[in-house]
């Protein structure tokens, strides 16, 4: 992987970048670069057909001077060690940007989660729980839900990690569901809030997002749900919507509910009736106001980014944009919501979940709601306030006030002079 694609790398340059604005001291600035602490786990999982097959994990638990690390575990094949330590770096920056106690995590299995059984996704959640359960917990590190594992997987994890306690431990794992723990608002979360940063960012450039136009690359739980939400939070028109193998477009809007109940019936949202087929590199292209990019790294770089034509990028997903897409995007007067600012409202119920399960008390959805938007919306704010009296991009904006607050604390804690 190239240096320019390499999320770990990217991660590290970004934290340069903010770091020379700051002023950083060096060994501030070189306890950032790196994790405080990384597990790597061999994982044998008995198979249906009697076999046994070990998979690679990984737990990062990049810096908890803020708090105990946070961040979810991703099950994918193409899964390695420096993209869990570039998200592990980011959910650092995250949790700082909304100003929740919480320092940032994250996890990894090497797996394809598609060619496994229900209860071999099952054995393999818990003998991942069994490896790295020494280093999670309420106060030490709490996964949550991230790219191909759900609310039952964290149903798992928790019984998994209850057993081994000798008592439940509820709190130490998030994004569970409802009845174990769960918070009402978690599933819709991360597009919630990014939908609400939607919003402010239009008001700031007086855009109608009225009928107007979107488009979103990457159809999982944060894509649909941002499909969901953008017509009926901001009235918008989703004209084209895509999954890893294409997508499809329609001038006249893509409702949510047709794409869904066809993905359910067919298993992607592609050959949906009365609609064109269109590329993932395409969709990128296409003329809307707002373009969410809800899938994987990397996918607007430098070769494309001249070609972006949305007035709004919103990015859902985690490293979406490399840093030399970045200048290119700025200079073009897009108005770019970073993604750990814009899909922040993920880790910010996760929070209210922790918060909920330390005194057993549930929150109503409303309230979760109301909680939820104002900590995006204050948060949205500070970052645009800053780009604008530094007169630097939005993310770079954002990094400056989330290294500050970890910096900060990391010198309160005396870690550093």
């Amino acid at each position: 992987m190239s240096t320019e694609h390499n999320p770990f790398s990217i991660a590290q340059q970004q934290l340069d970048e903010a770091a020379a604005i700051l002023e950083l001291d060096h060994a501030t600035h070189q306890m950032l670069r790196q994790p405080q602490r990384e597990l790597h786990v061999s994982l044998p999982v008995r198979m249906d057909d009697g076999s046994t097959r070990v998979f690679s994990g990984y737990r990062v638990q990049y810096n908890d001077a803020r708090g105990p690390a946070k961040g979810g575990l991703r099950f994918h094949p193409d899964e390695t060690i420096d993209t869990v330590r570039a998200l592990a770096a980011w959910m650092t920056w995250k949790t700082a940007v909304v100003d929740v106690p919480l320092g940032g995590g994250k996890g990894g299995v090497v797996c394809n989660p598609k060619e496994l059984s229900q209860s071999e996704l099952e054995r393999l959640s818990r003998v991942y729980v069994r490896q790295v359960g020494r280093i999670i917990g309420p106060s030490k590190d709490v996964p949550a839900p991230d790219v191909y594992t759900n609310p039952q997987v964290m149903a798992w994890m928790m019984d998994e990690l209850s057993a081994m306690r000798g008592y439940n431990e509820f709190g130490a794992i998030t994004g569970k569901p409802i009845p174990i723990g769960g918070s009402a608002g978690r599933g819709d979360a991360t597009a919630r809030g990014g939908m609400y940063t939607v919003r402010e960012a239009a008001s700031i450039l007086g855009i109608n997002l009225t009928g107007g136009t979107a488009a979103i690359q990457g159809y999982g739980n944060a894509g649909s749900f941002a499909h969901k939400l953008a017509e009926e939070l901001l009235g918008l028109r989703v004209v084209a919507v895509s999954e890893e193998f294409g997508g499809i477009y329609r001038d006249t809007g893509l409702q949510h509910q047709e794409v869904v109940d066809h993905k359910a019936l067919t298993g992607d949202v592609t050959s949906c009736l009365d609609t064109s087929p269109i590329t993932n590199e395409s969709l990128l292209e296409l003329d809307v106001d707002v373009l969410i990019p809800a899938a994987l790294e990397n996918v607007i770089t430098s070769a494309n980014a001249g070609s972006i034509n949305a007035s709004i990028v919103a990015e859902l997903a985690n490293g979406p944009t490399t840093p030399g897409a970045d200048k290119i995007l700025h200079d073009n007067g897009v108005y770019l919501i970073p993604d750990f600012l814009c899909n922040a409202g993920g880790v910010t119920v996760s929070y209210f979940e922790m918060v909920q399960n330390s005194y057993g008390y549930c929150w109503p959805e409303d309230m979760v709601h109301e909680r939820l938007d104002a900590k995006i919306t204050a948060a949205f704010h500070q970052v645009h306030n800053a780009s604008k009296e530094y007169g630097v991009n939005h993310r770079i904006a954002a990094y400056l006030i989330s290294v500050s607050r970890v910096a900060e604390a990391m010198r309160l804690r005396g870690w550093v002079s």
